[in-house]
């Protein structure tokens, strides 16, 4: 039994675009005969068939949108989909939810299985390994074939598509100066997260912070690694200096720092202050001293991005608005982890 082809295969062996193809198997007046020919007889000698339960052309939606995070375990991406599954519901659109795992060949999967005909539009978080590797190609692709990206958090630069952030330069440059004002000058930086987007803006916020301070950069407090385990295994020697507050980039980072400043004895605010980022059940409610952190606002992302998506997958026929950068600014929650501002 011959494997059944997909209009991504057609369009690939025949160098068309998957938009030429569909509308070339549905005798669309734009193609001409001679491609529709061509392509039809294609498909045949293929065995393609139809995606008739998910058919996603221009006269028949799915009601369906693809969520990609690329991590389960993260408190911050299980707040945004909630955003997104609140508003999507009130509209009257479902939820298919997939995980990259933090994998550029996964998230490329994923996409070309929901983009055949299965969902309508997409709003993903970019994986790990796509934006160490700058490969974006697999987006422009979607979104040149007509499926519409809503990205949120990590984003990818250069593609032109709707995008939520937040703040994280501003974030990062306010926490490290709100340390600052506390009396602290030498403040540590600790990041997992430094092969992502959002891990380089917070650096340079902290970066700016102490410039605009006049405090010189002391490279022995800054730990910057590419993953949990690697900044684990050198965390240590960052208290071999003399330190007295931490700015800690990712919510296991802000962890690590409480736990290993109190097993080496250091007293928490009154010796070491520590900021962290995500404002995940962890840092807030587990640990003894709760942490200070910056809250992202994971439900409001969710929603604004699935109120963008679906406003644009609701526009008319010649309707198109001008892709927007929508900014969601963070807060910062001040707990036990550092001292009472004078």
């Amino acid at each position: 039994m011959k494997a059944k082809a997909t209009l991504k295969q057609i369009a690939k062996e025949l160098n068309v675009s998957v938009s030429t193809v569909s509308k070339a198997l549905n005798d669309s007046p734009e193609i001409s005969e001679q491609t529709k020919i061509k392509i039809k007889e294609y498909a045949k000698l293929k065995n393609y068939k139809p995606n008739v339960i998910g058919l996603n052309l221009k006269n028949r939606k799915t009601k369906t949108i693809g969520v990609i995070i690329p991590n389960i375990l993260n408190s911050f991406f299980a707040k945004v989909f909630s955003g997104i599954e609140k508003v999507a519901d009130k509209k009257g659109y479902n939820v298919i939810t997939c995980i990259s795992n933090e994998s550029l060949e996964k998230e490329i999967h994923t996409l070309e299985m929901l983009s055949n005909g299965t969902i309508d539009g997409f709003i993903l978080s970019v994986s790990e390994e796509a934006q160490k590797l700058q490969e974006y190609n697999h987006f422009k692709e979607i979104i040149n074939d007509g499926t519409p990206i809503v990205m949120f958090d990590r984003i990818a630069e250069g593609v032109e598509c709707d995008k939520v952030v937040v703040d994280d330069f501003d974030s990062a440059l306010n926490s490290t100066q709100h340390l600052i004002n506390l009396g602290c000058k030498n403040i540590a930086l600790i990041s997992s997260v430094d092969n992502l987007s959002v891990g380089k803006l917070r650096a340079d916020g902290y970066l700016k912070a102490l410039k605009d301070n006049n405090i010189p950069v002391n490279e022995k407090i800054i730990l910057r690694t590419d993953s949990e385990e690697d900044m684990k295994s050198k965390i240590d020697a960052i208290f071999d200096h003399k330190i007295d507050a931490i700015f800690a980039l990712d919510e296991n980072d802000s962890v690590a720092a409480l736990r290993v400043s109190l097993k080496k004895g250091f007293k928490v605010p009154e010796d070491i202050s520590i900021i962290g980022f995500a404002d995940g059940i962890l840092a807030s409610r587990r640990l003894s001293p709760s942490l200070t952190t910056i809250s992202q606002h994971g439900i409001e992302i969710g929603e604004v991005a699935a109120k963008r998506l679906i406003s644009r997958l609701e526009e008319k026929e010649g309707e198109t608005t001008d892709y927007e950068t929508i900014v969601i600014k963070t807060k910062l929650k001040e707990r036990e982890s550092t001292r009472k501002s004078k």
